[in-house]
């Protein structure tokens, strides 16, 4: 069947195929179409045609990506063999065991202060003058008398030892009465640390007549274990030791209640399998623990072990026994299945 053209061209019909699915189309022939019209008619055909074709034509399948294999950066170390301390750490309180208590002398008024609290005052250094009621009179009728006799009614109250002024209960002008109490004064030679020690660890520190104490600004003494008192809590079931310490002219830098950290050795592991405690994983239970070890150098898998002691950094791995050509996952371990892919950088 023939049809004319838009711009006048005479062009054989479109022949198309259904069934398949395709559509064949092709040009037969412009005809009877003359100059310019003719010629425009066939680009505008030919169009139209590649147009369709390219819409109905099906769509290439894609192909499918390889897959990219995902590696988690990860360091690596070796055991160590360390020689490890199996230690608890007890609180010990820092304490005067005597005080000595400064007393009046004689009913009157305290005329003179001449310490502070927190001084220290050694022995024989005057503390007190007090002046009795009677003194003024007296003193002025006999200077009236002979003045060649000096009487002034005022006592002095001296310390009877050497340590620290730890309470001051008196000014000037107050009244006192003979045998009151004035101050207080803490012995030098009484400083002890005082550890509430649990009485299941006796056998761990009383076998020892040396102990180490910590103090909380890092410094470091030597104590000795002077007595054991001889009455236990009833509550805490813990018995008091007195630790006397070498403190090198640092008493009276060490304020009194300062609680010092005591750390108890109960047994040594000599020669002890370690790995730094990043290296140790655990489940929610923590009850379960396991390493990371590499098996080449881009595959790790998961190890269970049997955790001992802890100490600073540091943990004891009971077992298994490692070689010392083993790797374990120090960073970058966490979360990783039983078998990851790692890449392994320098630390």
């Amino acid at each position: 069947m023939k049809k004319t053209g838009i711009f006048g061209g005479r062009a054989s019909g479109l022949i198309r195929e259904e069934g398949s699915g395709l559509i064949r189309e092709g040009m037969l022939g412009l005809a009877g179409g003359t100059g310019l019209a003719g010629f425009m008619g066939g680009i505008v055909l030919m169009g139209l045609v590649a147009c369709h074709g390219k819409n109905d034509a099906p769509d290439e399948p894609a192909g499918d990506p390889a897959a990219v294999e995902t590696r988690t950066p990860v360091t690596t170390a070796p055991v160590a063999f360390t020689d490890l301390a199996d230690t608890i750490e007890l609180n010990a309180t820092s304490s005067f065991l005597q005080s000595s208590y400064v007393r009046s002398t004689a009913t009157g008024y305290v005329k003179t202060v001449e310490v502070r609290p927190g001084e220290f005052v050694g022995v024989g250094k005057p503390m007190f003058t007090i002046e009795t009621k009677e003194s003024t009179v007296i003193g002025n009728s006999i200077s009236r008398l002979d003045s060649s006799f000096h009487f002034s009614g005022v006592n002095s109250v001296k310390s009877s030892l050497s340590g620290y002024v730890t309470q001051l209960n008196h000014q000037p002008g107050d009244y006192v009465q003979d045998g009151e109490q004035l101050a207080v004064i803490s012995d030098q030679k009484s400083f002890v640390f005082l550890l509430n020690l649990p009485y299941e660890l006796r056998p761990y520190v009383l076998n020892k007549r040396q102990v180490a104490l910590l103090l909380p600004d890092g410094t470091h003494l030597e104590g000795f274990i002077s007595t054991v008192m001889p009455t236990v809590d009833s509550a805490s079931q813990t018995q008091q030791v007195v630790i006397r310490v070498n403190a090198g002219g640092r008493i009276g830098v060490i304020p009194q209640n300062l609680i010092a950290r005591v750390r108890v050795v109960r047994g040594l592991r000599p020669h002890a399998q370690t790995l730094p405690k990043t290296a140790l994983l655990v489940d929610e239970s923590q009850t379960s623990f396991w390493v990371m070890k590499m098996i080449d150098s881009a595959t790790a898998v998961r190890t269970p072990v049997k955790k001992g002691l802890e100490q600073n950094n540091i943990v004891e791995i009971l077992d298994p026994l490692f070689s010392k050509e083993d790797r374990i996952v120090i960073t970058g371990n966490y979360g990783l299945p039983d078998t990851a892919k790692v890449i392994v950088e320098k630390p």
